[in-house]
């Protein structure tokens, strides 16, 4: 019972008034606007591959993906994630940066010189607070960039970002010309 709702079964209700807000119940403007405009979801059985050695961050997209109608599979080094990125197709991956072994900058060279992914839509992922990261993925062709830790608001932003007219994630290429650039879909098989 909230400590408003104790002082009014004590005191009795003196004059009705609105029920105080706790910090918990206030959302930014902008998690605010996001609820108001339609959510666009990926179809469901879209498979997403989490490419990460944390098994803690594996868990927590595997909850949030799976919530939003993804099937999950999952790597915890780069060269398990490439077999079943060539194997099982996904529709998206996320990759995290640092991974034993090989990582996440070598394995996303990887995949786009690879016939089976190139078209393959890749989130990259880190905690490292290095902005030249996320300008070195996009550079050799990360589609997006995610800061651990993440929001289940801010991975369905992402997202969406990629989903093409039937709610399939799609890789974007970026062509430039003087002064100019403009962002086309590139087909993905599925």
């Amino acid at each position: 019972m909230g400590l408003f709702k104790v002082f009014r079964s004590i005191f009795g209700s003196v004059e009705p008034g609105p029920e105080p807000v706790s910090d918990a119940q206030v959302t930014p403007s902008s998690e605010s606007e996001r609820r108001a405009k339609p959510r666009r979801d990926v179809r469901d059985g879209t498979r997403a591959l989490i490419i990460d050695d944390s098994r803690t961050v594996i868990a927590a997209l595997n909850k949030f993906l799976r919530s939003g109608g993804f099937v999950t599979l999952e790597a915890l080094d780069a060269e398990v994630g490439l077999d079943l990125a060539r194997t099982e197709r996904p529709g998206i991956i996320f990759l995290d940066i640092v991974l034993p072994g090989m990582n996440g900058f070598s394995a996303l060279r990887v995949l786009r010189k690879d016939p089976l992914t190139r078209d393959i839509p890749v989130i990259m992922m880190s905690g490292n607070e290095q902005a030249t990261e996320q300008f070195f993925g996009g550079r050799i062709g990360a589609d997006d960039f995610m800061k651990k830790p993440f929001s289940r608001a801010e991975i369905f932003a992402r997202i969406e970002k990629l989903l093409d007219e039937n709610m399939v994630p799609c890789r974007r290429s970026v062509t430039t010309r003087p002064g100019v650039a403009a962002t086309q879909p590139v087909a993905t098989a599925h």
